[in-house]
């Protein structure tokens, strides 16, 4: 798991951080979701479209993920199945100006 402020969380910093306003995205394949599960309240895009999603116009952003499009300033955890994703996914967050 990785945030901004963080390069890497526990599982309970995690739980304690979903209790706040935090954007989860699961940056897992699809199929990996559908064999092992979905993570509650996170939003799944896989790390090959994660840049092309966050770089959508909100409205297709919502159309394609059921989701509102979280802001460049909105904290947001990235999470995968081992970590190395995630990172991927935090630095590509960060090259599109994501805090």
């Amino acid at each position: 798991l990785c945030a901004g402020g963080a390069s890497s969380l526990s599982y309970r910093e995690l739980k304690d951080l979903k209790k706040t306003n935090v954007f989860h995205i699961d940056v897992r394949e699809r199929w990996e979701i559908d064999k092992f599960g979905k993570i509650p309240a996170s939003v799944n895009i896989p790390l090959g479209e994660l840049v092309e999603a966050l770089q959508m116009d909100p409205a297709e952003f919502k159309e394609q993920y059921n989701q509102k499009m979280p802001s460049k300033s909105d904290p947001v955890v990235f999470s995968c199945l081992a970590g190395t994703r995630s990172k991927q996914a935090l630095a590509f967050a960060m090259s599109l100006g994501f805090s």
